[in-house]
């Protein structure tokens, strides 16, 4: 099981830092005023995601047959292991946010004179990957630059709880499914239950305002300026949820053993 605990936490720090990056191509596309090209090239990060997440779901799920013929094995040790990875995963990926932008800005550029991504990636020399390293930045933090970014605390306290409710909600359905195993494959598919709360908040809270903020800054140079330290708060907000789902975990795993068996 280490092996694959292995496999998990590094395949769940891809999830993640792929996802939290997203921020950054934004903030590429309004920077050089190509936000349509920029949210393309999103797509494809959330695919990478995506993808990463085929292969880490079912070896998730392998703890808990594991568990079934093991009663020692520590099953809730081992998803706080893997919660601990998504928590990894956003800060490597607030640390690479600055880097991560001029790299963006740079593909950006380079997929508009191409016209295609496969045009541009057959383009590309070693002589331009080695100039890459150019676009690395370190970054820096000053909590002082947060102070009058014009967000407001409910919002941030809600992309915490959402980020929260995302990062634990497959994880709490299979715990689930370990602890009532006669509701076991219902329970197991039943991660919904969570991510509905988290896709109704991030809905009807967080996607409009940050749709404001991102299109005041298309059309505003202050703004523009702002939107970084605004996209670097939310990210930071984002690993908040992220340790906040430790907390989440088991009682979320209740909740869906609770729902399962009073409506199935």
């Amino acid at each position: 099981m280490i092996n694959t605990l292995i496999l998990v936490f590094v395949l769940t720090m891809i999830i993640h830092t792929a996802e939290t990056l997203s921020y950054s191509i934004r903030y590429a596309g309004v920077r050089v005023n190509k936000l349509a090209v920029a949210l393309s090239l999103v797509g494809i990060v959330v695919l990478v995601s995506r993808t990463a997440n085929l292969i880490q779901a079912p070896m998730t799920a392998n703890f808990v047959d594991f568990a079934k013929h093991e009663p020692t094995f520590d099953l809730v040790r081992y998803l706080r292991i893997s919660l601990l990875a998504s928590s990894i995963g956003t800060i490597i990926a607030i640390a690479l946010f600055p880097t991560f932008i001029n790299l963006s800005a740079r593909v950006i550029a380079r997929l508009e004179l191409a016209g295609s991504l496969p045009k541009m990636l057959t383009n590309v020399t070693i002589s331009q990957l080695k100039n890459t390293t150019k676009y690395i930045k370190k970054p820096k933090v000053k909590l002082s630059q947060f102070r009058y970014l014009g967000i407001s605390k409910r919002f941030l306290f809600i992309n915490i709880v959402v980020t929260a409710f995302y990062s634990v909600g497959v994880l709490a359905s299979l715990y689930a499914a370990h602890l009532w195993p006669d509701y076991a494959t219902t329970a197991s598919q039943a991660s919904g239950l969570i991510n509905g709360i988290a896709t109704i908040l991030l809905t009807i809270f967080i996607d409009p305002q940050l749709g404001l903020i991102t299109d005041k800054a298309l059309h505003d140079e202050d703004q523009r300026k702002q939107l970084g330290k605004i996209y670097a708060l939310l990210m930071t907000t984002r690993f908040l949820g992220t340790l906040l789902a430790q907390i989440f975990l088991v009682p979320s795993a209740y909740f869906i053993g609770w729902m399962v068996q009073l409506f199935f």
